[in-house]
């Protein structure tokens, strides 16, 4: 994670409208201006400490995620990883799944609470890569799963490894 990495990466996150709720104008002159310039080097180096040597632990994580769930459905799904800010992007992901020939189509945003800076903005940015299309999948979008009990207890039990080991 170089400074001049974070930066790019700071400036188009930040740059969402529903991060920072600005006029176009003032939002581009804080993001570029002050915020991106000003963090990026703190930020650059806090990355480093968590870095793994396969690259960024969120990329990691869910590219592990994407092949799980793909061995676990098998044939009977097809399983594609798309960020909003990263790589591989939500373009990518939907590319692929067109290539697939899909016709149903299952967003699942791996955030588990539902806000505008985030589960918003991740099903805005499929809805309008679909719009592009010619022909396009019947779309569903999935519930926050912030309640579920299964994620609560998943949590709980990652939780409580981590209070132990305190």
């Amino acid at each position: 994670p170089s400074r001049g990495a974070v930066r790019r990466y700071l400036r188009r996150f930040l740059g969402d409208r529903r991060l920072i709720d600005l006029p176009a104008f003032f939002r581009w002159l804080l993001v570029n201006l002050i915020i991106a310039p000003f963090r990026a080097g703190r930020s650059a180096k806090a990355y480093r400490k968590i870095w793994t040597p396969e690259g960024s632990p969120l990329v990691v994580y869910s590219k592990r995620l994407t092949t799980a769930l793909q061995e676990r459905f098998g044939d009977e799904l097809v399983v594609r990883l798309g960020m909003t800010y990263g790589e591989p992007s939500i373009k990518d992901g939907l590319a692929s799944l067109m290539d697939e020939g899909i016709e149903r189509l299952l967003v699942v945003p791996l955030y588990p609470q539902s806000a505008s800076a985030t589960t918003a903005g991740a099903s805005e940015a499929v809805m309008k890569e679909l719009c592009t299309w010619w022909e396009y999948p019947t779309l569903r979008m999935a519930a926050p799963f912030y309640d579920h009990p299964e994620f609560i207890k998943a949590w709980a039990a990652v939780s409580h490894d981590e209070v132990k080991a305190f």
